[in-house]
């Protein structure tokens, strides 16, 4: 059983059955997105809305139990620090996940093409050249590139403008202004869900018009994964800012004590950075 914390000593919590939910959203998620890419039934994208769904109940359920723990006067500086250090490792994680794929499209781009247009393979795939982007020797569909000057010029000014509003809040947070700490966090909030309207928009874009899909090659692969992937941790990030909007509300957080605000902070940060270099990688070069 757990007990407030005290000055010295660490609090444990009690057993939770939370991460067993979130590793079925993740088993829904990930089944849902093979058959999604890999079936023409509608099973796959079924099973992806139940892992969203499982996902969403996950992440609010978990989150109420260590609010009420926080607001219960269960953490003290030690349990402060060790969540400090699990949400740095936590953004270390990600920063791996798409430096992955980042990996993967500078050896698509720099080494794999070229090769391919070489003239050791003329034979093998004649006629085929080194530019970018390519969907490569094997695929002869025609499409059309997203060209960076449009819809992602926007999302680019959208984040980077959400960057500056989730700073705007924390500094109201630190001098104890609830007020502008609200309208903060609502304006990051909103510009994050006008960011995923328009890339949902992009994307139907480029799978009418374009003729851009996860079929089109090598860079429809790569472009859906880079984006869709940064996507989700845009929609995973406007929940968490939607929860800690919830608590502000409610009259959590002091100017001393608020690190959830902190890490949720640092998440949306993070996910900024991220795309930047997909706009510059991904988009413009």
């Amino acid at each position: 059983m757990s007990h407030p914390a005290s000055a010295s000593r660490y609090f444990v919590p009690a057993p939770s059955h939370w991460p067993l939910v979130g590793s079925l959203a993740l088993l829904l998620l990930a089944s849902g997105a093979v058959l999604a890419m890999n079936s023409s039934t509608n099973g796959g994208f079924m099973l992806l809305g139940g892992g969203f769904a499982v996902l969403v109940t996950m992440l609010f359920g978990w989150f109420s139990r260590v609010i009420g723990e926080s607001e219960g006067g269960s953490y003290n500086l030690h349990v402060d620090r060790s969540f400090r250090w699990a949400m740095a490792w936590f953004i270390f994680s990600e920063v791996m996940f798409f430096a992955a794929f980042f990996g993967a499209l500078f050896y698509i781009r720099v080494l794999s093409v070229p090769e391919l247009a070489s003239p050791e393979q003329a034979l093998l795939w004649e006629g085929f050249k080194n530019v970018w982007p390519s969907a490569g020797p094997a695929v002869k569909d025609a499409f059309t590139p997203m060209h960076a000057w449009g819809i992602p010029a926007i999302n680019t000014l959208l984040l980077l403008s959400s960057g500056v509003t989730v700073t705007w809040a924390h500094w109201a947070l630190v001098a104890n202004k609830r007020q502008q700490l609200i309208v903060g966090l609502a304006l990051t909030i909103l510009l994050g869900l006008v960011f995923i309207s328009l890339q949902a928009y992009e994307y139907a874009e480029a799978y009418s018009h374009l003729n851009l899909k996860m079929t089109t090659g090598v860079y429809g692969s790569t472009f859906y994964m880079l984006t869709g992937f940064h996507g989700f941790h845009v929609t995973l990030g406007v929940t968490m800012l939607t929860v800690i909007l919830l608590r502000t509300i409610k009259g959590h957080f002091t100017s001393e004590r608020h690190f959830a605000f902190e890490a949720v902070a640092w998440y949306w940060h993070f996910v900024d950075v991220v795309w930047l270099g997909l706009f510059i990688v991904v988009y413009w070069l």
